[in-house]
């Protein structure tokens, strides 16, 4: 006797195997979107909170760019590079400001920050980052 398999049954076995793969791709697809939108979000508020925080530390103002070509953000004060993100390379996603920069003063207060809206988004998933007069953001 000689054990193995046939040729007809490895063919049905890949052919059940390629059609799971088939179902379950878009839904993979869509799910690593979401996340790598939420995580930009995430990067995008902690971004603005330590531009707020530095302003407060350093008694200065500190302002936070949005480069919307290349999905990045990047925080400066005075002459100083604090942080700099590229989101696009990182999660790649891609960024839509309302604004291109936000500055917050001294007493931690956003100066052009009134309704800054900042979109990520990748595929079919969005995340929207809006930032309050104040300077808050939320998500």
């Amino acid at each position: 006797m000689r054990s193995g398999f046939t040729l007809l049954e490895l063919s049905v076995s890949l052919v059940l195997v390629g059609l799971m793969a088939g179902l379950t791709m878009p839904r993979y697809v869509a799910w690593r979107d979401r996340i790598a939108v939420e995580a930009a979000a995430s990067t995008a508020v902690s971004l603005l909170a330590t531009a707020r925080h530095a302003a407060l530390r350093r008694a200065a103002v500190t302002a936070v760019r949005f480069d919307t070509g290349t999905a990045e953000v990047l925080v400066h004060s005075r002459s100083d590079t604090i942080e700099r993100r590229p989101l696009g390379e990182v999660h790649g996603v891609r960024l839509t400001a309302t604004r291109d920069s936000i500055a917050y003063g001294p007493a931690g207060l956003g100066y052009g920050a009134a309704n800054t809206r900042l979109v990520m988004t990748r595929g079919a998933a969005a995340e929207t980052v809006t930032v309050s007069r104040l300077g808050r953001a939320r998500r």
